[in-house]
C-alpha cells in the first residue's frame, strides 16, 4: 500500500522542513515540500495531500510579528484550498511557526475568536525541554496519548493568550489539547501549548514533537532518569492512523 502524502508548508525562513519530513516519513507519510511563493504554480495543490503541516522556524525573519508575512502568504495562495482540505477530513497541524500562522489565519481557534501568541512572559527567547499532558480533548493528533510528551520548544513568541468568551468556548468545546505539565514556559493562559480547531482535525502547538522522534534526542536518553522517552513521534503517528483509516 502507498504511503499516505504529508504536505509540509514553507516558507523563506522556515528552518524545521527537513526535521518534519524525516519524522513524518518515520511515522508512515511520504512527504512533499510545498514553498508559499510557489503555491500559486501549482495545479489543484494538496489534491492528493492525506495531512497538511505547516513548518516552523522564522517565516520571514519574523519581522512584522510571528507568522504575520506567511499567513498573508498562505491567506493569498491557499486559504480556500486548506479550507476545502480540512472539510474533506484531512489533518492540518502547525508547529511553533506554523501555530502563529495558523492563529493568524483564523483557522486556529476559530472564526470570530480572539486568541493570539505574544511575546514570552520573560521577556526571552526560550529554549528548552518541556513535558507536556494531553488533557481530554477532541483533538485526533493526541488521542491516546494519556503519558504526555516530552519536546523541546524554541521561541520568543509562543504566550497563548485570549478573551475571557474564547477561553470559555475552548474549555467547553475540548479544543485545549496540550498543556505544560509543569514550568510553563512562557506564561500561556492555562498552560496552553497547543489547541484545535472544533472538528480535532487542526492542531497548533509550540512544542517541536519532530524533534523527538528517536529516544536518543532526548538529553536525558541515556539516564532512563524519570522512565521511558515520551515520543513526539506518537503524535505524528496519529496523523497517518487517521490518513489511512
Amino acid at each position: 500500500m502507498t504511503a499516505p502524502l504529508a504536505s509540509i508548508l514553507t516558507a523563506p525562513g522556515t528552518n524545521r522542513d527537513a526535521d518534519l519530513a524525516f519524522a513524518l516519513q518515520l511515522a508512515g507519510f511520504r512527504t512533499e515540500q510545498l514553498d508559499v511563493r510557489q503555491i500559486g504554480d501549482a495545479r489543484q495543490p494538496l489534491r492528493d495531500s492525506a495531512a497538511v503541516v505547516v513548518a516552523g522556524g522564522f517565516s520571514y525573519a519574523d519581522a512584522l510579528g510571528a507568522g504575520r508575512l506567511f499567513a498573508l502568504e498562505l491567506q493569498y495562495a491557499l486559504h480556500d484550498t486548506l479550507q476545502d482540505a480540512i472539510q474533506r477530513g484531512v489533518p492540518v497541524l502547525g508547529i511553533c511557526n506554523g501555530f502563529q500562522v495558523l492563529v493568524r489565519l483564523g483557522i486556529l481557534p476559530g472564526a470570530g475568536q480572539q486568541a493570539a501568541l505574544g511575546h514570552n512572559e520573560s521577556g526571552q527567547f526560550e529554549c528548552r525541554w518541556v513535558r507536556l499532558e494531553a488533557p481530554s480533548s477532541r483533538c485526533m493528533w493526541t488521542s491516546g496519548l494519556t503519558d504526555g510528551l516530552d519536546c523541546p520548544i524554541a521561541h520568543g513568541e509562543g504566550r497563548f493568550t485570549c478573551d475571557d468568551t474564547t477561553w470559555a468556548s475552548l474549555v467547553t468545546n475540548e479544543q485545549i489539547a496540550l498543556r505544560y505539565a509543569a514550568n510553563n514556559p512562557n506564561g500561556s493562559r492555562g498552560d496552553v501549548a497547543g489547541i484545535c480547531d472544533p472538528t480535532g482535525l487542526v492542531l497548533g502547538l509550540m512544542p517541536h514533537p519532530e524533534n523527538h522522534v528517536l529516544a536518543h534526542q532526548h538529553p536525558q536518553h541515556s539516564r532512563n532518569h524519570d522512565g521511558p522517552a515520551r515520543l513526539g513521534l506518537d503524535l505524528l503517528r496519529n496523523g497517518r492512523l487517521h490518513a489511512i483509516a
